[in-house]
């Protein structure tokens, strides 16, 4: 299995224009794509790109295209030639043979080695091992290199008649299934660890890889998260206490960025991850207001929260960077777009306090103070009152306890399902 190591490699862009995608946002993917490749280490020397009514099974684009990319490729000295659009297995080996010693990947293989290079905690780097080996399995040739030499030995000898190949792919489905039960694993784990949390108004930041999230949480917090101006620079979940006043605390996390066609194997092994996300009572939607993708921005969010189940949550809209709008046109535009959105610049600390406001009033819509009684017999519903809410007061009687509790809506509609 050949590793990509892209630093320092010249890299060819390719776009392809078609469906309902025009040339302006063909070439705005393109300027993403760049920075895709710029974050990851290669050095971009040149983009090219064709408008087709219909994709092609063998190369993606036409035969003489494929052989006039494959040769600009040459001219430039490039070693790398990097598709916006996703490549199919088929058509990835068709342009490895034609581009003879270039390597030839795509939007998702590139997505994936920079996520292999900024995963950092154990969570992380199993998360990508198994994103990275699923989509890696049906795109198997014979110019990968032997498994057993990266994976060990053990178990590895061919069987009669059995091929090379073959041996790779009972490898990968071996460390596949190894790979995802250890994930049950530390999701186990964090179940255990998180349960402390519950008592807590849960705010989980979602939004555009360098929309400014981490830089948010920072200036909410105090919590040092590392910010750095490129692509996907925070991989795994942290989660602060930020004390609002003296009677609104939340517990803030900051997860990992979206991006436009994030590879589907990705989101499903950070389901572990982004199950901060699914969890919270509220979203804080992050936007970067200077962007001009900022609309495309927030339609990739939502679909990404719809798909892992999140796309019913309550949210709330942050337009951040808004020092970076200068234009009052671009500004009322904004205002016009996302009319119930709160604007701020995080690294500015501009109107924070008017997004801490809003936080808070979604905290007293969300919460609510019950009386309960519970028999002694209910052992389990009064030690999860005890674990997820906040007792304003308790009064025994002979076959009970009389209960006032706080806590978020969801909970307290849970408890009182129970007692019914």
């Amino acid at each position: 299995m050949q590793e990509l190591d892209l630093k320092q490699e010249k890299a060819l862009m390719v776009g392809v224009i078609h469906g309902e995608v025009d040339e302006a946002s063909a070439y705005e993917h393109l300027e993403e794509l760049e920075l895709l490749a710029d974050t990851a280490g290669a050095v971009v020397v040149g983009q090219i790109t064709q408008r087709l009514k219909n994709l092609t099974p063998q190369f993606l684009v036409g035969k003489g295209k494929a052989d006039q990319i494959v040769g600009q490729a040459k001219e430039l000295d490039a070693q790398l030639i990097i598709f916006d659009d996703d490549l199919t297995p088929a058509q990835a080996k068709n342009f490895m043979n034609l581009a003879d010693n270039l390597k030839v990947i795509d939007r998702s293989a590139l997505i994936l080695d920079i996520f292999r290079q900024h995963a950092r905690s154990r969570e992380a780097k199993t998360q990508v091992e198994l994103a990275h080996l699923e989509y890696l399995l049906p795109r198997l040739t014979r110019q990968w290199t032997h498994l057993e030499r990266q994976m060990g030995g053990i178990g590895t000898r061919a069987g009669m008649g059995e091929t090379q190949i073959e041996i790779d792919r009972r490898l990968i489905r071996t460390r596949i299934s190894k790979l995802k039960k250890e994930l049950i694993k530390i999701d186990q784990e964090r179940i255990i660890q998180s349960r402390g949390r519950q008592k807590f108004f849960r705010v989980a930041l979602v939004g555009y890889t360098n929309a400014g999230k981490s830089t948010l949480m920072n200036a909410l917090s105090d919590a040092d998260v590392y910010v750095q101006d490129q692509l996907f620079a925070t991989l795994d979940t942290t989660i602060r206490q930020v004390d609002i006043n003296d009677s609104h605390q939340i517990l803030l996390s900051d997860t990992v960025g979206f991006v436009r066609k994030l590879p589907h194997d990705l989101v499903a092994s950070f389901r572990s991850t982004l199950k901060e996300v699914v969890d919270a009572d509220l979203l804080l939607l992050v936007l970067d207001a200077s962007s001009p993708q900022v609309l495309e921005h927030y339609n990739t969010i939502k679909n990404v929260l719809e798909e892992i189940a999140a796309g019913d949550k309550r949210s709330l809209i942050v337009l951040n960077k808004i020092d970076l709008v200068e234009d009052m046109q671009v500004l009322n535009q904004l205002k016009q777009s996302f009319p119930d959105a709160v604007m701020i610049s995080a690294l500015d600390k501009l109107r924070l306090d008017e997004l801490l406001k809003s936080i808070q009033s979604i905290m007293d819509e969300s919460f609510q103070t019950v009386e309960v009684d519970i028999p002694f017999t209910d052992g389990k519903t009064i030690s999860e009152i005890q674990d997820d809410m906040d007792v304003l007061h308790r009064e025994y009687y002979n076959e009970g306890v009389r209960m006032t509790i706080k806590g978020p809506s969801r909970k307290i509609q849970k408890i009182l399902g129970q007692l019914t």
